[in-house]
């Protein structure tokens, strides 16, 4: 399995990042796919979740209306579209297998740092 995340990036508050997930070794539209975060100091937290064919969505109230995760099966890869950034997802980004209740903690990749601040 691996996971390559991308995307990140310093960026002020109001403002906008689109993060990347490329997947291989693994039936990626087998798999839910998942974005969880760590800010400074704190334990991982879930942030999203995308179902097998991408209809499904949920979201960690506080990014709800600001984040939009999608994912493309043909091109092995998953997104979160990030709008309206606040200092509070200051984070280390990393995707993962899984879905919101279950997703795995070994799978994850190097993760992609975003910052927000002014």
């Amino acid at each position: 399995v691996q996971l390559v995340e991308s995307g990140g990036g310093l960026v002020q508050p109001g403002g906008s990042l689109r993060l990347s997930c490329a997947a291989a070794g693994f039936p990626f539209s087998s798999y839910y796919m998942t974005w969880v975060r760590q800010a400074p100091g704190k334990g991982l937290q879930w942030v999203s979740s995308v179902s097998l064919d991408g209809t499904n969505k949920y979201y960690l109230d506080s990014v709800k209306g600001r984040f939009t995760i999608s994912r493309d099966n043909a091109k092995n890869t998953v997104y979160l579209q990030m709008n309206n950034l606040e200092s509070d997802d200051t984070a280390l980004y990393y995707c993962t297998t899984g879905g919101p209740s279950d997703w795995s903690r070994s799978r994850m990749g190097q993760g992609t740092q975003v910052t927000v601040s002014s």
